[in-house]
């Protein structure tokens, strides 16, 4: 005999909870992402573009013509012991 709803631990996970991320996911870069003016997906070039004080702004330049195709920012984690406030 089965007992309904007693799917413990199975199903979406609750909502403001995110499941944790594998470490080889921790930092993404791209690879290739569309440019505007060759108007195809072309290889991309990362530049450091801003030094923030809760991170650094990169940003992603078509290989071939040096157009903008994108940016990201990559958030500083805290020094361990410290308090933020």
């Amino acid at each position: 005999m089965r007992r309904i709803g007693s799917n413990r631990g199975a199903g979406p996970p609750l909502p403001g909870k995110r499941p944790a991320a594998p470490a080889q996911f921790q930092r993404m870069q791209a690879s290739a992402l569309y440019c505007p003016k060759c108007r195809r997906a072309t290889p991309t070039r990362e530049f450091l573009l801003l030094v923030l004080p809760d991170g650094n702004l990169y940003d992603y330049r078509c290989a071939e013509c040096g157009t903008p195709t994108g940016s990201r920012t990559e958030k500083e984690k805290p020094p361990a012991g410290t308090v933020s406030g």
